[in-house]
């Protein structure tokens, strides 16, 4: 050992006459900085359980652990951290959906329990809980690790759509897709919500990996109508999306759409490995080519069985053709979906009514002649008002109008139309009738109407504002009163008064109107779209009396969609009401309660 090493521990000495830099009076508290790193908070009610600071913390501290009741955007869990992990890099903060997740100013946590020091913040109780001036937030404004203004796919100008009936969205390009699809947080708080629950941040996932191929067959795991779906879906998934609470939620819709839009159909059958199924023998009749209808075919032929659908009107498609103006669904979207499941050894045999009259087909015969029937008839018939003079004969029910103009039936486009009702819908024909005005007179005329205020009216946001910005004057918060009719027998006009509320105290519909606060809007033609109804005439006695019927009508059914009937299984609008996706998730329900009725064995 050298002099130099034997000296050097005297040479702390020459800090005696220095002033100390080590803490004074440590037994007394010493605050941290007022942005300090200190114990977790969380905001339980704010937060939604998404599980982006558990995503991002790369000690593996955090673990979401049940702590709420799950319900629609919340997945019911919470972080719990591990402080023998945690490094307070406050990355959990800053990736936080909700702003929910804090750091508080506290450092000094004394136990000599090491599990007190994995706990839930705000479900476990601390002292620095009612601490929420100090610590660490995210900075603001504009501190976010993703955008928060979702990416809008091209559309065209309203006056360039006005008059015509082609499709006025554009899909996204390649880079927009991209940067769309980046927002994500892969949460899965959609998936939980949406009513086929697809695999939508996997199928994003594919969209950022550029496989479009792999983003396809995860569509068809749970929805075969990807190109319907990419662009009249109700989106419930993109109500609950998380990054939705501070900015735009992400476009799911579109990117689905994306998917479909850039997979060409004849590589379908390649990509989703569908060129060789084994038959199993059996067959099984499905009444209507609606959403639910197609999805049951879809998955039974998938499975092995034999299956025809039997289709009242001209074409497939049910509601989703005859009920959805083409600028929003082309006609060419729905072929390419319905063309894939027909090519797979579906057979439609189309014209023909299931029922009891001459050149029907009876149910009865169907159940004798198959192993299995599944219903998906829909809702096709239109809802009256009951108003007096709704039962003149130039008020018209919306459903039909609708499918007159995707028929090409001819009918007179009055120059002042007015419609009821405030639901998507209602939208549909409101700018249905105002393109043909604009054709035949170079202008629009129409009024619509309904009992909600702006803020509660079903109809989806966008319907509304293209619909103002096409010209239709939409003027909701009224209650239509009566059909005035002149001497001839044609309408002149509705009467409407003020409606300032729906429900009563206890939550039921008892719309409260204001007679004296009235209007008179004038029109030739009302059209009405309050709802619509289901016609399940073929259902005859025979079978009633065998079937458990419910809430408006509507036949009771297990979690399968079995009637009463072992051999009947329903879905679709007739049992779920009016959204396709949920068509969709109910057809595909369907196909697996029928393959377990008829092999048991499996």
């Amino acid at each position: 050992m050298n002099i130099k090493k034997l000296l050097t521990p005297f040479t702390a000495w020459g800090n005696v006459t220095k002033d100390p830099v080590t803490i004074k009076d440590p037994l007394n508290e010493r605050p941290g900085a007022d942005r300090y790193r200190g114990f977790h908070r969380n905001d339980v009610e704010a937060c939604v359980g998404c599980g982006s600071c558990e995503d991002i913390c790369e000690n593996e501290a955090i673990d979401l652990m049940p702590a709420k009741d799950t319900k629609d955007g919340d997945s019911g869990l919470r972080p719990m951290i591990d402080y023998g992990r945690c490094c307070w890099c406050a990355l959990c903060v800053d990736v936080c959906t909700t702003n929910s997740l804090t750091l508080s100013n506290e450092y000094t946590w004394i136990s000599t329990d090491p599990e007190d020091f994995r706990y839930i913040p705000g479900i476990d109780k601390k002292e620095w809980d009612n601490n929420n001036d100090k610590g660490w937030k995210k900075p603001e404004p504009n501190y976010e690790f993703y955008p928060l203004k979702r990416i809008q796919p091209s559309h065209l100008s309203p006056e360039d759509r006005s008059d015509s009936f082609i499709e006025m969205m554009h899909g996204y390009s390649k880079d927009q897709a991209m940067q769309e699809a980046d927002r994500c947080v892969e949460c899965g708080i959609c998936t939980a919500t949406c009513p086929a629950h697809m695999g939508i941040p996997e199928y994003i996932k594919a969209i950022r990996n550029d496989d479009l191929e792999e983003g396809l067959r995860i569509l068809y795991d749970t929805n075969p109508l990807p190109e319907i779906c990419g662009r009249i879906c109700t989106h419930k998934c993109e109500t609950v999306c998380t990054i939705g609470h501070k900015g735009d939620p992400l476009s799911i819709r579109w990117l689905k759409r994306y998917i479909a839009d850039q997979n060409p159909s004849e590589r379908y059958k390649k990509i989703l490995e569908t060129e060789n199924l084994v038959s199993k023998g059996k067959k099984v009749a499905i009444i209507g080519a609606g959403p639910s209808g197609l999805s049951a075919a879809h998955y039974l032929v998938q499975m092995g069985y034999e299956v025809k659908i039997f289709e009242k009107l001209a074409a497939a498609g049910g509601m989703m053709r005859y009920g959805i103006p083409s600028y929003r669904l082309p006609y060419d979207q729905i072929d390419k979906d319905i063309d894939y499941i027909l090519s797979l050894g579906v057979d439609i045999q189309y014209n023909i009514n299931v029922g009891n009259g001459e050149g029907e087909i009876s149910l009865e015969t169907l159940g004798n002649d198959y192993d299995a029937v599944f219903s998906g008839t829909g809702l096709h018939l239109g809802r009256s008002t009951g108003i007096p003079g709704s039962d003149n004969k130039h008020v018209y029910a919306s459903p039909d109008l609708l499918r007159w103009i995707v028929e090409g039936k001819e009918f007179e486009v009055p120059e002042n139309v007015v419609v009821i009702g405030g639901g998507n819908v209602a939208m549909d024909i409101t700018r249905s009738m105002a393109r043909l005005q604009m054709k035949k007179y170079g202008k629009v005329g129409v009024i619509t109407t309904a009992l909600e205020g702006e803020d509660k009216m079903p109809a989806d946001r966008e319907e509304i504002d293209e619909g103002r910005e096409e010209g239709c004057i939409i003027n909701p918060g009224w209650a239509p009163k009566s059909v005035e009719i002149d001497s001839n027998g044609v309408p002149t006009g509705l009467n409407v008064v003020k409606c300032h509320s729906l429900f009563d105290s206890e939550g039921r519909f008892n719309p409260q109107t204001d007679e004296d606060n009235k209007e008179f809007w004038p029109g030739t033609m009302i059209i009405e779209s309050i709802g619509q109804g289901m016609d399940i005439s073929y259902l005859d006695g025979k079978y009633k009396d065998q079937l458990e019927f419910g809430p408006r009508g509507r036949v009771q059914t297990d979690e399968y969609y079995q009637t009463g009937l072992p051999w009947l299984f329903m879905g679709g609008d007739i049992i779920k009401g009016p959204d396709v996706i949920t068509g969709i998730a109910t057809g595909h329900k369907a196909a697996v309660g029928i393959d377990r009725m008829l092999n048991p064995e499996f």
